[in-house]
């Protein structure tokens, strides 16, 4: 027996056959087979809105949590608004700004290793502006073929210091808590 299913707040309208339209408020429908029961259909049909809304929000769970990554791979040269809004935040001593932007490679540094390590390295903007890029290899994969005049993009959080700021947060955080953040250098990404 084939049927359609439209929902609404308060009752269920299932489509027995071609020719009959049946209204099933779920409330009171029973069986006449078995007093105090659902009808079977009912109850399958209870089970499989349950089950979509368990699957929908597995669903969302896993997206929001940054387990599966949804970003798209390669490296963007112009982000819109990301040398804007750093060059704003820079001019007025602004930190903890989530951001997104992009820039060249000027300098790689020695990897910081005092408590959580991270991989540094400085780059420049469209803008002139420099940046120093610290990003956890604790959290993430270390970007072991990074080298000077490489194009790279980033997300993450930027912290004013009169050299220019620093970007950092460019990982998932294990804890959900904090937006995920990532580089993108030769086609991959590091989160």
């Amino acid at each position: 027996m084939r049927f359609i299913l439209l929902l609404n707040i308060n009752n269920m309208v299932v489509f027995h056959n071609k020719k009959t339209w049946t209204r099933v408020n779920m409330a009171f429908h029973r069986s006449a087979d078995a007093p105090g029961e659902f009808c079977v259909r009912c109850r399958n049909m209870k089970k499989l809105i349950l089950i979509t809304f368990v699957l929908a929000a597995a669903y969302f769970v896993v997206t929001e949590s940054g387990l599966v990554s949804t970003q798209r791979t390669g490296v963007v040269d112009t982000i819109s608004g990301g040398d804007q809004i750093l060059t704003s935040a820079f001019a007025n001593h602004r930190s903890n700004v989530q951001v997104q932007g992009g820039g060249t490679v000027t300098k790689v540094l020695a990897d910081d290793n005092d408590g959580s390590r991270h991989q540094r390295f400085i780059i420049q903007l469209g803008s002139g502006q420099t940046l120093l890029i610290a990003h956890n290899i604790d959290l993430s994969i270390r970007i072991d073929s990074l080298k000077v005049g490489d194009r790279v993009a980033f997300n993450g959080e930027y912290e004013w210091n009169p050299q220019g700021g620093v970007i950092h947060w460019t990982h998932h955080d294990p804890a959900g808590r904090h937006p995920s953040g990532w580089i993108k250098h030769n086609g991959r990404t590091y989160q």
